[in-house]
């Protein structure tokens, strides 16, 4: 398992090479799906080989030239079908891109509802610990508001990742004074 999961990595860095986070560091963006891909094994427990892969991949299809039929064709199609459950529609307008993964979040799989769970914690302890500099503390408070609705509609999936993202998202409001 090992090795096929560095493959996935050595995959995701090549597709994300150059890009980097909104963070006020500018992070290599990178950094979020290994996070992500880390808490659904640390804190999740998770050790399904194709739901950690697909944490590592989940932003490539979204963020990207990758295609589906290329995700399928070099990790199989319960990856691709696990990082299609979590990609969002950019071709949508933003408000209801983010309406539409509210809505979907509680019909999704077990192992895309855990990517869920885990990319909310990430993202949100990042807008906490080093927010994008033109994110005023209404846009952060806004973000957080949505990723409980998101992580609302996939409770039950993990108890452990609901914790840990319940006591982030509380860490994270502390950190709204300007």
């Amino acid at each position: 398992m090992e090795a096929k999961l560095l493959a996935v990595l050595r995959f995701a860095a090549l597709k994300h090479s150059g890009q980097k986070r909104k963070d006020a560091e500018e992070s290599p963006y990178i950094n979020h799906p290994i996070e992500v891909a880390e808490l659904l094994a640390r804190v999740g427990g998770v050790r399904d080989f194709e739901v950690l892969a697909a944490a590592i991949l989940h932003d490539t299809v979204e963020d990207t030239k990758t295609t589906p039929d290329e995700l399928e064709s070099a990790f199989g199609p319960r990856v691709c079908a696990l990082v299609a459950e979590v990609t969002d529609d950019k071709s949508l307008p933003k408000v209801e891109r983010k309406r539409l993964v509210i809505e979907h979040a509680p019909h999704l799989s077990a192992g895309a509802k855990q990517i869920k769970l885990a990319d909310a914690s990430s993202n949100v302890r990042e807008i906490g610990a080093s927010p994008p500099s033109d994110w005023k503390p209404e846009r952060r408070e806004e973000y957080i508001a949505w990723a409980r609705a998101v992580v609302h509609g996939c409770r039950g999936a993990n108890p452990a990742l609901e914790k840990h993202f319940d006591e982030v998202a509380a860490e994270a409001e502390t950190k709204f004074v300007d």
